[in-house]
């Protein structure tokens, strides 16, 4: 019934890595108003990841990885980093949406330096665990 959850999950966390791209593009431009629309995307499409991610998994648990050898140690180190860069990145990510919606635009300029580059880390990797974890899984 919500088997097909992981697919979509992916394609949102690659939707997100797009969203960012484009946000940075935009502010570097100095094109304010598509920064803040692409990235308003990005929130949203994370939000709608997070909300997916864990309804999954309260109904589905964890899925085990079946590769052996190498693969295993370079997925699991995939995942582990995937998986702290997150988890710390996530209030990073909050601050820096507060302070644009509160028009505090250098204080959120400073955080997004540190929490742009997490973010996309976590939209880039997800999807490759997703891969190893469903399409390349022994």
């Amino acid at each position: 019934m919500i088997s097909f959850l992981p697919h979509v999950n992916a394609a949102l966390n690659t939707l997100v890595a797009v969203s960012l791209l484009i946000g940075l593009v935009a502010i570097k431009r100095g094109r304010r108003d598509a920064h803040q629309r692409a990235m308003t995307v990005a929130f949203s499409l994370s939000s709608l990841f997070l909300l997916s991610y864990l309804t999954y998994h309260a109904v589905h648990g964890p899925t085990p990885f079946q590769g052996q050898g190498p693969i295993r140690f370079v997925y699991f180190a995939l995942l582990l980093s995937h998986t702290l860069v997150a988890i710390v990145a996530l209030p990073f990510i909050l601050a820096t949406a507060y302070r644009a919606y509160r028009g505090q635009f250098e204080r959120h300029r400073k955080v997004a330096r540190l929490s742009w580059p997490a973010w996309f880390f976590v939209a880039v990797t997800g999807p490759i665990v997703y891969l190893m974890l469903y399409h390349f899984n022994g």
